[in-house]
């Protein structure tokens, strides 16, 4: 079994625990999922998923290409100032979907922390309305004021379950990744 899953149910509930962040100190930007996908958790690695379109999303907004291994990828998302994270450090869920997680099961990770290690990052970019949701319901109240200021936008997820809106739509909202001023630009 693969690291971060462990069965745990006679219902087909998985205990799914999240990665590590993508980051180096200078990030200024912050891309939050809800939790790895099974593709990605098998693979250990973010957006695994071979018709989930983030690496070709940030190939076209960020200019970090998608078929380059995955650590080369990484490490070009955050040379372009830009982290990437789940809200969840760990849940119980029956599928890969977001609405397979059980609400009463979720555990975020330790953004107060995180935040305070990474002071200049300016913007936090949701992959989804799951992630935007839970980490508003479960994050936000525990963070202190010092991270008031931070600008927060959902996107649209990049998950092939998303299929209500057009790639073009998608594209469109996703660039604001690419035009969002840091700190240091302001």
């Amino acid at each position: 079994m693969p690291d971060g899953v462990c069965k745990c149910s006679l219902f087909s509930m998985t205990r799914v625990h999240s990665f590590s962040p993508v980051t180096e100190k200078s990030v200024t930007k912050l891309i939050l999922g809800s939790m790895p996908g099974k593709a990605s958790l098998v693979a250990n690695q973010y957006y695994a998923h071979p018709r989930n379109i983030f690496w070709p999303m940030m190939q076209t907004v960020m200019n970090v290409r998608s078929e380059l291994p995955y650590a080369m990828r990484c490490k070009a998302l955050t040379q372009s100032k830009v982290a990437l994270w789940d809200v969840l450090k760990m849940c119980t869920r029956t599928g890969s979907l977001d609405s397979d997680i059980v609400e009463s099961s979720i555990i975020p990770n330790d953004f107060e922390s995180f935040l305070r290690a990474h002071s200049q990052i300016a913007a936090i970019f949701f992959n989804g309305a799951k992630a935007e949701s839970i980490f508003v319901r479960h994050v936000v109240p525990r963070l202190s004021r010092a991270f008031a200021g931070i600008a927060m936008t959902r996107l649209p997820s990049t998950s092939p379950a998303n299929a209500s809106i057009s790639l073009a739509d998608k594209v469109a909202q996703w660039q604001l990744v690419g035009k969002t001023a840091t700190k240091l630009e302001r």
